[in-house]
């Protein structure tokens, strides 16, 4: 049995929602090293605060994803219920984040708006799945990547139009500014919006209806974890110790620890789930998430390697552009003066010019491309492009050229959104697309997280006071995606 075609008005109503959870994202990335600075924090301490918002995605949506797959609330739904969820926590961290009154407030605000934004955008990934036939899987990702880019564009405009709205764009020392402030509040109600349209307008497929469209069964999909060999969990434990050791060896900075205590985790919980299943006890979701890790499809397993060197680079970009612009480009690093805000005015027009570029190239740009070269290719075309904005951001002074440097990153970003998850979603097993959509988010938040442990002490180390040098990063690790792309045959 096939599943029905979808028209237009399906392809909008089904990704809509994801329009407001950008918004939320793009207020998130744009402004809150600017929060953070405008709170007292120093430029080297960014990268610790911003480590709440990787590792809320790392544990979140893999178990939201694993949770969705096996929900069922009737006329409301399996993906509906978290759209819902995520949508009011997150209109919730919107509304409390402009009035922290100290740096721990905000990064506690920053994670509960992650985990939230998280708890919807994950559903909304396997919802395309759910939903489309697989022919129109890559018409659905790109009308999703146009949304994203859209609420991008305006979720990054708000600070900037309410600036010559006449809106305070200067606060006192300490205090966030009225353009963010309002910025947040506004983008909290239009995110909770969007997703009540998804709720509100579409119906999902029954379990019976998604077991007549699929012949798979739990049964032919479950992992053999009583049979996996228990030692590479002990050499996963072992590194995270070994990391431990180096930052106290080396004087690194302490959030490094984070990153061996994840690696441990994964060893741990990988073992654990191991002796469950040899216990007999294999119907749990420890089991099943490890599981699935390690029963990922080939193609699946390539894409990691271009995620985690593509995100390591947006990651770069969206905790260091501010300081970046704002330093070289507005001539001031101090968060009090009206340069340095007017620069981080300037980096929300700089993002919605990048998520403009990427909703347009999402529908247009892309397609026409692929047909012509292929997905893969068309992938590393992209993400090349990209590399070059990022690597002109080292000799450019004027910010109005920096425009042009956003064109190449909106390029890649399209792609970035789009081009992965239309060369996996075929390959994905229908009954676990949830899990294995989250799955695949480690692959975007461990690079973020190992931006937001290391990158402060390779700095500190290298370049102290000198943060234009995280573009040459960026544009590295883009071109190191570019080539892993290459080895895929789609």
């Amino acid at each position: 049995m096939e599943k029905p075609r979808q028209g237009f008005a399906g392809l909008w109503n089904i990704s809509f929602g994801f329009f407001g959870i950008q918004i939320g994202f793009a207020l998130q990335n744009a402004n809150m090293s600017r929060v953070f600075q405008s709170l007292g924090s120093s430029i080297d301490d960014l990268s610790a605060l911003w480590v709440a918002a990787p590792l809320t995605g790392l544990l979140v949506q893999p178990v939201i994803g694993h949770l969705s797959d096996r929900t069922w609330l009737g006329r409301l739904g399996r993906r509906r219920p978290y759209f819902l969820l995520g949508a009011i926590l997150a209109a919730t961290a919107l509304l409390l984040m402009p009035r922290s009154d100290g740096l721990l407030a905000a990064a506690l605000l920053l994670w509960m708006l992650d985990a939230s934004l998280n708890i919807s955008m994950e559903p909304f990934r396997a919802f395309v799945g759910d939903m489309l036939r697989k022919d129109q899987h890559v018409v659905g990702y790109a009308v999703q990547t146009a949304f994203i880019g859209t609420g991008a564009v305006v979720g990054s405009l708000f600070p900037y139009a309410l600036d010559h709205m006449g809106i305070a764009n200067v606060a006192p020392a300490g205090e966030v500014p009225d353009t963010v402030r309002y910025s947040f509040w506004v983008g909290g109600a239009a995110l909770f919006g969007a997703v009540l349209w998804t709720v509100l307008t579409t119906r999902e497929y029954t379990p019976q209806q998604m077991q007549a469209f699929s012949d798979e069964t739990e049964a032919h999909l479950a992992p053999d974890l009583a049979a996996r060999n228990p030692l590479p969990c002990l050499a996963w434990i072992g590194a995270g110790a070994a990391i431990a050791l180096l930052v106290e060896i080396w004087g690194m900075e302490k959030e490094v620890y984070l990153l061996g205590a994840l690696l441990a985790g994964y060893g741990l919980a990988s073992l654990a789930a191991i002796l469950l299943a040899r216990a007999g006890r294999v119907d749990n979701m420890l089991a099943h998430i490890i599981g699935d890790v390690a029963g990922m499809p080939p193609i699946m397993r390539k894409l990691a390697v271009i995620q985690f060197f593509s995100w390591s680079a947006l990651f770069i970009m969206w905790i260091h552009t501010t300081p970046v612009v704002a330093q070289y480009m507005f001539g001031s690093a101090d968060p009090a003066s009206a340069a340095y805000q007017a620069g981080g005015n300037w980096v929300g027009v700089l993002f919605s010019v990048y998520n403009g570029v990427a909703a347009v190239a999402a529908l247009t740009l892309l397609p026409w491309i692929a047909r012509r070269i292929g997905q893969a290719r068309t992938h590393a075309l992209c993400l090349l492009a990209g590399a070059a904005g990022f690597g002109s951001f080292l000799f450019l002074r004027d910010p109005d050229w920096l425009l042009l440097s956003e064109v190449g990153i909106g390029i890649a970003w399209a792609s970035i959104l789009a081009m992965p998850y239309a060369m996996l979603a075929s390959s994905l097993p229908a009954a676990k697309i949830g899990v294995y959509m989250g799955l695949f988010n480690i692959f975007v938040v461990v690079p973020q997280l190992l931006v937001a442990t290391a990158m402060g002490s390779i700095m500190k180390a290298f370049f102290p006071g000198d943060p234009i040098w995280t573009m040459a990063f960026a544009a590295v690790t883009l071109m190191v995606a570019a080539l892993a792309s290459l080895r895929i045959k789609a």
